[in-house]
């Protein structure tokens, strides 16, 4: 134990590379016994991670429970990692959906074993991204990230499989090289890629002598700020950058649905938060209203294209676009006002809405993958009137779809109101059209009920439509708890979300 208490992250970051590399030795026939090993597996990071929770302590300054071993000591680069209240929060929602998504893709019949050696590597680069302090290490495990979900989308998923994973890699790598080569621009500058270190160092900028071809500090900073900038909007996505997102989702297996809305969209808006606000807060503030713009276009633009939808997993898509808007206008709005109350409001909103989304779209993909199953249509003019064949299930959807919707009382309406709340006085006219999103919120998420549950008994339906099992409801039943629970006492994890953000910034 003693172990495993100084080496708590590397245990979270690696156990589940270890699972995997186990994974690999047994029998391919064994399909339960290979089943159930990757679901156990991915249970310990978060076990872990909830031990690390409680013994979290957000009222101390700087990162907790560090690691830092040599790497590539010729450039001054280490495997280093460590957790505050925002790094926590995200690697508490990776290790919770891991094993949710693992247990929903039981339905897997074909190479069981290859997917769920994928899915546990794609864990553990999901949590490098979350854990990494050193710039380089960051940039590794985001690049190990892509792989896994490139391949679960290209040999798991639907008819263009291959069209969506290709738009996948090639969308996501642009903006990677811009952001590799943004990141070897400042280890050059500062001799360093250590996150802490270069915070430090930051504001002395202007006295470095190593500027790569002799530019001015401050064109590299504007140089590498855009880097950051155009990588990480891809990734949330913002518009215009987010035309790859509806297609990953559409063809993605259930599975990877749920962890591409539920933690890879995140990895951008935590890019603007662990990279850009810290080292650019200038440049961030003269370009926030441009980041507001295009927040609000993905806020109205993705709720108007979600209504339009006829195909339910494309209207889901297209609903992560306009929730994942609101966490870049929170972002823009404290970019705009930095260390201001609202400011504060504005990113604890952020950040809350990064997490209370990664559960309600985990749940909405699910729920879609449910109906997929058993009637293997998610045409919504095909569905209607299930409500009386499966209504646990229609509970269960209507549940979610609200917290998705931003009902009082639930989830999404703490954080979308904390957006709203600080964006409101800094961001005036961007969030009064933010809000016309919001309306087309309620019009597609009630379409999309109304579509698939009410109206007459669909006769084509009886006998296909069967009520959700077991299994599927204790999928679901972690996801609705903690949508519950934070939508009535929020405090539990606003407290430490809040600690981060005033530390921090």
């Amino acid at each position: 134990m003693d172990f495993i208490s100084y080496h708590m992250l590397t245990t979270i970051l690696l156990f589940p590379v270890l699972a995997a590399v186990i994974i690999l030795f047994l029998p391919r026939d064994e399909i339960k016994v290979i089943r159930w090993a990757a679901f156990f597996a991915s249970l310990i990071p978060f076990a872990l991670s909830v031990w690390l929770w409680l013994r979290f302590d957000s009222n101390a300054a700087g990162f907790q429970f560090t690691e830092q071993y040599p790497w590539y000591q010729a450039i001054n680069s280490s495997f280093f990692v460590g957790v505050d209240g925002l790094s926590m929060t995200m690697v508490l929602l990776t290790t919770l959906l891991t094993p949710l998504a693992i247990l929903a893709s039981f339905k897997i019949t074909d190479r069981v074993k290859a997917f769920m050696m994928l899915f546990l590597m794609l864990e553990t680069g999901m949590l490098g991204v979350f854990l990494s302090l050193d710039l380089l290490i960051f940039f590794v495990f985001w690049e190990i990230g892509l792989v896994p979900m490139y391949f679960l989308i290209n040999q798991w998923g639907s008819a263009n499989r291959n069209y969506a994973s290709m738009k996948f890699m090639i969308y996501t790598m642009a903006g990677s090289l811009g952001l590799l080569l943004a990141i070897q621009m400042i280890g050059v500058s500062f001799g360093t890629y250590n996150l802490p270190e270069l915070f430090k160092l930051w504001p002395v900028a202007s006295e470095l002598k190593n500027i790569p071809l002799g530019l001015p500090i401050e064109t590299v900073k504007a140089v590498a700020f855009w880097a950051f900038v155009i990588a990480f909007a891809i990734k949330v996505p913002v518009w215009p950058f987010h035309t790859w997102l509806p297609d990953a989702h559409t063809e993605a297996p259930t599975a990877g649905s749920m962890i591409l809305a539920g933690v890879l969209l995140k990895l951008g808006a935590y890019g603007f938060l662990r990279l850009v606000l810290p080292l650019y807060p200038a440049q961030a503030q003269q370009y926030a209203g441009a980041l507001a713009f295009l927040a609000v276009m993905a806020i109205v633009f993705g709720a108007f294209a979600a209504y339009g939808q006829t195909d339910f997993k494309r209207l889901v898509a297209y609903s992560s676009i306009n929730h994942m808007g609101f966490v870049l206008l929170g972002i823009a709005a404290a970019a705009r006002a930095m260390g201001t109350m609202n400011a504060t409001f504005a990113l604890n909103g952020a950040i809350l809405q990064m997490f209370n989304h990664g559960l309600s779209a985990a749940g909405m993909f699910f729920l879609v993958g449910v109906v997929y199953e058993r009637t293997h249509t998610r045409n919504l003019d095909e569905l209607g009137g299930l409500f009386p064949l499966a209504p646990v299930y229609g509970g269960i959807l209507i549940f979610t779809s609200m917290a998705s919707l931003g009902l009082p009382g639930l989830n999404g309406f703490v954080s979308e109101f904390l957006v709203v709340r600080g964006s409101f006085p800094i961001l005036t006219v961007y969030t009064v059209i933010a809000m016309i999103g919001l309306l087309f919120t309620g019009a597609y998420i009630l379409k999309g009920i109304k579509k698939v549950l009410h109206g007459p008994l669909n006769e084509h339906w009886v006998g296909h439509m069967t009520e959700i099992n077991t299994r599927e409801i204790v999928v679901m039943v972690p996801l609705m708890a903690l949508i519950l629970v934070i939508g009535i006492w929020p405090a539990w994890i606003l407290e430490v979300i809040n600690k981060a953000v005033t530390m921090l910034f």
